[in-house]
């Protein structure tokens, strides 16, 4: 029962946090893809924002495990810092080359620094859901 709340708060972060800034992005013509998308992904046929939404559900736990006993001004520094580090590392140094992309983004700042924003509004997202009822 433990790591159904971080796996909700990582899935909901996820489609919220993460996506709404994506979807802001995209709005500012600063990334091609808009946000959510639905497209299939394989080998299931999920579509791909439910697929990110279950892989930060799972990373919604990674982040409870390393935040949970912080409180005040550490808790929020924790969601954000470790929220943006841990995805996008291994989103730009395994996912991306998983995928046929250059590894980290090919050192481009401008991915490098859309990770780590989209993923720290994630990590956000994660601890405030983290501080809402129910605790179970």
């Amino acid at each position: 029962m433990k790591h159904i709340k971080p796996f909700i708060a990582g899935y909901l972060a996820t489609l919220i946090f993460h996506q709404g800034v994506w979807a802001l992005l995209h709005a500012a013509g600063k990334v091609p893809n808009a946000a959510w998308d639905m497209t299939a992904t394989s080998p299931f046929g999920v579509p791909a924002v439910l697929s990110l939404a279950f892989w930060g559900g799972l990373w919604g736990n990674v982040l409870w495990l390393l935040m949970q006993r912080s409180q005040g001004a550490v808790y929020w520094l924790k969601a954000v810092v470790i929220g943006a580090a841990g995805p996008s590392a291994l989103a730009l140094c395994v996912v991306f080359p998983l995928k046929g992309l250059a590894f980290a983004g090919g050192g481009d700042p401008k991915i490098i620094a859309g990770a780590l924003m989209l993923n720290a509004a994630w990590g956000l997202g994660v601890g405030i859901f983290m501080k809402l009822p129910p605790k179970f």
